[in-house]
């Protein structure tokens, strides 16, 4: 067996391999291409998948004839002036993609810079390019990329169905439209537009609010809380969702790093840090979160595709997201997501979406009906509406009630009980139920974290030291966070080699499973550099105790134990939802009740 060199363009296929993933990677490399170019607009066509047509056209900075030709070589860029790969400030500076998109298909480049009088073309097949030549085209550049893996058969049996990769597609725009809220961006499969976005305006978080409402939905704009936080130079921005807005999976999670999205276990880690006593194990918040650092401080030259990053300081990082998240949240208070209500109404509504009663404003799909159905519930309407000049009789008048005003408090003033569990109060525009267990509960959880805080973990010597045995790297870990797992009430020592001893573990877990939860810590902090597991468990316990020790369904309160019940749920954080993520409390609006009942 003889050493070979391999030909320039099995080296350009192969290195393609690690590039052009599959048709969203091309995007996304263009995509990026554009965005470091100045566009401030972007159309993208795909078709079929991405398998026969790729095209990105944006009015970004353009190349001359030279430039494309340079363009097309491997590790020939723009965008590291100084050679210098720890001040990297573009999303692009390798000189890969447009070489590795043009080894495994057909390209075609067309571009014209700014203010120049003419455009070029310049054609790649297989990796082999042709001479630039003039060609028609407006300032910017337009790359369209046909029958991909055409010379890499293999790669065309691993993708998935056009509409599969169409998705991947869109998602890779989606996520580098909503970290640069000003430019404006459109994705077509040539037929029908799939996405349309218009440059969003006003301040940074007005902009990317609007980004992100067209992207992530209104009712995560609607159940937002910004987030703004700083530490030694590192900076963080985004919005996160209320609790009670959660989803089964964390597909609705988008990090980034100086405008680049990654998918770092660092930071979802973190992300799960700060949610971990708000949200049941199973459940996931939707967020966009934005962390911008010196260069230096973050390295991306990880893996060709740029998608994930290594921080100098990751505790820096960690603490800085886990603290402006639970900031945030602590902020909203007794803050429920307006989707509780929503999915309350929706509850009431018969199937399909419409109201049964007489003159009620039509919705869903009654809103197609005739005129002549229109009419009907219009009479309908007149006909069940009281007759002018009669007063309700006295039972209906509403009684008039004591004491404060439902205006003077955000979750208003209590009229009564229902089925000893659902605390009704009156509100100045609606009326709020509580579920008085599960308000309680939080209650009573939120004052024992309070005083775990203030007062520290109880401790329990064991009365033989149990010794763990985990290998030397996990002993060393386990070792170096020594202190923090004794704040929680984990006395560990190194014993001997690849092993621990532990003397003393929290009072709250009782009869504990030493070896099993010393394993799992020494897991959770390599994979995701916390202890997570006694945390939980700690919590877990709490709340356990919380339960017990709260008000229960069943019992019966007077009006000042429903009010005391209410002041303390308003000042008290994380009270619109139980540990687990449901709501606390569900506030149907005046408006919204009368449209059940037909007023409106």
């Amino acid at each position: 067996m003889t050493l070979r060199l391999l030909p320039e363009t099995t080296v350009n296929r192969i290195a393609a391999g690690e590039v052009v993933e599959r048709p969203a990677s091309a995007v996304k490399e263009l995509v990026e291409n554009s965005l470091d170019a100045g566009a401030v607009r972007i159309d993208v066509v795909i078709r079929d998948g991405g398998r026969t047509l790729i095209s990105v056209a944006d009015d970004g900075a353009g190349m001359t004839a030279a430039e494309l030709e340079l363009a097309v070589r491997r590790h020939a860029t723009s965008k590291l002036p100084g050679d210098d790969l720890e001040n990297i400030a573009t999303l692009g500076f390798r000189g890969e993609a447009l070489p590795s998109i043009g080894a495994v298909s057909r390209l075609e480049i067309t571009s014209r810079p700014q203010g120049a009088a003419e455009a070029w073309m310049l054609s790649l097949e297989g990796g082999r390019a042709d001479a630039p030549r003039p060609a028609s085209g407006g300032p910017g550049t337009r790359v369209e990329v046909r029958d991909l893996f055409f010379a890499t058969p293999a790669r065309l049996k691993f993708l998935k169905t056009p509409r599969t990769e169409t998705s991947h597609a869109l998602d890779a725009v989606k996520r580098l439209a909503m970290a640069h809220p000003e430019a404006a961006f459109s994705v077509s499969d040539g037929e029908r537009s799939l996405l349309k976005l218009a440059p969003a305006e006003g301040d940074l978080f007005a902009a990317r609010l609007d980004r992100l409402a067209a992207i992530m939905g209104r009712e995560f704009a609607e159940n937002a809380l910004a987030v703004e936080a700083e530490r030694e130079g590192v900076r963080l921005t985004g919005h996160i969702g209320l609790p009670t807005l959660n989803r089964g999976t964390a597909a609705m999670q988008f990090l980034f790093v100086n405008g680049r999205p990654v998918r770092d276990k660092l930071l979802f880690g973190a992300v799960r840090g700060a949610y971990r006593d708000l949200l049941a194990g199973d459940r996931h918040p939707l967020l966009a979160l934005f962390v911008d650092a010196p260069p230096g401080a973050v390295d991306v030259n990880v893996h060709p595709a740029k998608t994930e990053v290594r921080f100098r300081d990751a505790g820096l990082v960690r603490g800085l997201i886990v603290g402006a998240l639970k900031h945030a949240l602590a902020e909203a208070g007794h803050r429920a997501s307006t989707t509780v209500a929503a999915a309350a109404l929706g509850a009431a509504r018969p199937e399909g979406g419409t109201t049964a009663f007489p003159g009620a404003r039509p919705t869903g799909a009654a809103r197609g009906m005739s005129a002549v159905g229109r009419g009907l519930a219009e009479r309908a309407a007149a006909y069940h509406a009281p007759l002018p000049d009669l007063e309700a009789p006295p039972a209906a008048k509403e009684a008039e009630e004591p004491g404060e005003a439902p205006a003077d408090y955000p979750l208003g003033v209590a009229r009564g009980q229902l089925h000893a569990t659902y605390v009704v109060a009156q509100t100045a525009d609606g009326v709020v139920i509580v579920d008085q267990h599960a308000a309680h509960e939080r209650l009573v959880y939120e004052r024992m974290k309070k005083a775990l805080a203030n007062q520290g973990v109880a401790r329990q010597g064991l009365l033989i030291p149990e010794v763990v045995e985990l290998g030397e790297d996990g002993a060393a870990s386990l070792a170096a966070r020594a202190d923090e797992l004794g704040d929680l009430g984990l006395m560990i020592e190194p014993f001997g080699s690849g092993a621990v001893v532990v003397r003393e573990m929290p009072a709250l877990l009782g009869e504990a499973d030493v070896q099993g939860l010393v394993r799992d810590l020494a897991d959770e902090i390599a994979e995701y550099d916390e202890a997570l597991a006694l945390k939980e468990r700690l919590a877990d316990v709490c709340g356990t105790m919380a339960c017990h020790g709260s008000v229960r369904a069943g019992r019966r309160l007077n009006v000042a134990e429903m009010n005391a019940l209410l002041r303390e749920m308003e000042a008290t954080p994380h009270s619109g939802q139980s540990n687990h993520g449901r709501p606390t409390y569900v506030e149907l609006k005046l408006a919204d009740i009368e449209r059940l009942f037909g007023r409106r």
